[in-house]
């Protein structure tokens, strides 16, 4: 974990009383790089031994998202470059860890954006603003998290301002007090103390803190270690079979961030349907929503320059990304599986109710969709999808109502920050925090309801009837909950509470069973087979259930899950 050693820069620069946008620019790119660089550690501290830790790789694709967005911004505004950070953050948030994330630069982007240079005092008034955020966007705020290190940090930082500080001696108190915070993590939740970890979410906001503070203070860290969401692909000229004498049957790929201007148009009463409508005369696959002033905009068009031409009468692009689709469909060509020709998506709305829900494995995806599922978010444990990700789901469902399943705990804060931003339709988040529960809500739509409300109670019914489980490998010793665990066991999960851990697989997923049966009312388990599943493991796991609960229905689904061979659903 991040210690206290010397930075490894001698040369450390003079005291600063001032940041401007640029500095601020190189700071971030740094705080991303230093997570980046540890985001394997930050993914292991996971409170349950399994391999399913994501919180760092979740919290560096949320800060990639903002440096993506300020790659090419060459203002020395300070305001101008927190906003747009704060923006593409917003967009890119994964996870739990990575919604607060972006909450906490959303505020301070607020303390700083009508300043073109910051003192002191403003960057520790921003910062407080972060904090303040970053608690109003939970629910219910959990101490000894992420929460607390920025909190107790951003406090003893803030607190010894005075007329002798300068913006070196803020972060440099704010990263040690970070430090000492993340280190009693553990005293303030038992479940960190029991695991032998600190915060997970506490240590990714540490690292990238830390980077702020060794680039401020004159350090190098290389942006090449930043990975900015997509891995760049060889030159599209040098390796394409698209020529001369080829096609243009497919059009481009256009996407850029437009920055409204209060020059060129009323920012403020600016329509966003009016684009969406003007698309949609000359393209398809759109998507464009506007967050404050900036508009994001996504279409498939033959006619990339209308796209642009029109927009640019309302402001100027922050980033712009044309890209031939017939080149990629030449490619693709001499590949067993090409991608079909994107079809035209729905922009009116057709029909009253509708649903999108996440899911990590094939099997599920399928059955999702023969329970009425419009669209399936791809993504689970380890694959938290974006804010972006349930915008563009919800913009392909032609719905007046649309019914989300995030379907795991970690995902459930994306899917409502989307649900905040989103207009077209009336978005219903549900709390599904796993397969089980997701997979019984959505059964028990009626998508001929008089009203959503009808829909809601039976779904909160469907889902107060199950109780799920799943079984895991165990990736180092620990004893939790009182299951004394060894590196290498399978581990039995019931909700959020491991109670067994076996060497053997087979009698791991039989007991977890056999508890989730113990319950009189339930008497029906379906069963979702992993990736890692074998036709063996699955006949060994129905002649144990048998044996055990012979009265009980057992049902099995080919999942095709990651990291969790079965899931159980009980009821």
């Amino acid at each position: 974990m991040l210690n206290s050693q010397t930075k490894e820069s001698a040369n450390q620069t003079e005291s600063i009383q001032l940041i401007g946008g640029l500095l601020m620019k190189k700071m971030v790119l740094g705080g991303a790089a230093q997570l980046r660089a540890n985001a394997e550690e930050v993914n292991k501290l996971n409170v349950f031994p399994v391999p399913d830790g994501d919180t760092g790789d979740n919290m560096r694709m949320t800060v990639e998202g903002g440096t993506v967005a300020v790659e090419n911004l060459e203002s020395d505004d300070i305001g101008e470059v927190m906003n747009t950070l704060s923006r593409g953050m917003l967009l890119g948030a994964r996870g739990n860890s990575g919604v607060i994330l972006s909450q906490f630069f959303a505020g301070i982007a607020k303390g700083l954006s009508d300043k073109k240079q910051a003192n002191t005092a403003d960057i520790a008034h921003a910062f407080e603003l972060g904090v303040k955020q970053a608690y109003t966007s939970v629910m219910t705020p959990t101490e000894g998290t992420i929460l607390t290190v920025a909190r107790e940090g951003v406090e003893y930082a803030a607190g010894r301002v005075d007329g002798n500080s300068t913006v070196n001696s803020f972060f440099e108190d704010m990263v040690n007090e970070m430090r000492s915070s993340l280190e009693r993590t553990p005293d303030i939740l038992p479940v960190l103390r029991e695991a032998g970890v600190v915060d997970s979410g506490g240590a990714g906001l540490l690292y990238i803190i830390d980077g702020l503070d060794r680039v401020l203070n004159g350090e190098e860290i290389s942006e090449g270690s930043i990975s900015y969401a997509s891995p760049a692909k060889p030159s599209a000229a040098l390796t394409t079979t698209f020529n001369a004498d080829s096609e243009m049957e497919y059009g481009y790929c256009t996407e850029f961030l437009l920055q409204l201007r209060s020059a060129k148009t009323d920012v403020d009463s600016f329509d966003i349907e009016e684009l969406k409508a003007f698309l949609s005369g000359i393209g398809d696959s759109i998507v464009a929503f506007k967050t404050d002033s900036i508009v994001k905009v996504h279409v498939h068009t033959f006619t990339p320059d209308k796209v642009l031409a029109y927009c640019l009468v309302f402001g100027d692009f922050l980033t712009v990304k044309i890209e031939n689709m017939s080149v990629q469909h030449t490619d693709l060509d001499d590949k067993p599986e090409s991608a079909p020709a994107p079809k035209k998506q729905a922009l009116e709305i057709t029909k009253k109710y509708g649903a999108v829900a996440v899911s990590n494995g094939d099997g599920i995806s399928a059955l999702f969709k023969e329970l009425g599922c419009d669209e399936i978010v791809e993504g689970g444990q380890t694959q938290n999808p974006s804010t972006y990700d349930f915008l563009n789901a919800f913009e392909k469902v032609p719905a007046e109502h649309i019914f989300v399943f995030p379907n795991n705990g970690n995902i459930l804060m994306a899917a409502k920050q989307a649900a905040e931003l989103y207009t077209r339709s009336k978005i219903h988040v549900i709390s599904s925090k796993n397969i089980g529960t997701g997979y019984a809500a959505l059964a028990s739509i009626d998508f001929n309801a008089a009203s959503p409300e009808d829909i809601l109670t039976e779904i909160k019914a469907a889902m107060k009837r199950v109780t799920s489980g799943y079984i895991a490998p165990s990736i180092r010793d620990a004893k939790i909950n009182g299951v004394l665990i060894y590196k290498g066991d399978t581990i039995g999960i019931i909700e959020k509470e491991i109670v067994i851990s076996e060497k053997d697989k087979t009698n791991a997923a039989v007991k977890l069973a056999a508890k989730l049966l113990e319950d009189p009312d339930k008497f029906m388990i379906t069963v979702f087979c992993g990736k890692d599943a074998t036709e063996e493991d699955k006949a060994a796991l129905e002649r144990g259930i048998t044996e055990k609960c012979p009265s009980a229905e057992v049902y099995f689904n080919d999942g095709g899950q990651d990291i969790y061979p079965f899931i159980f659903v009980a009821e």
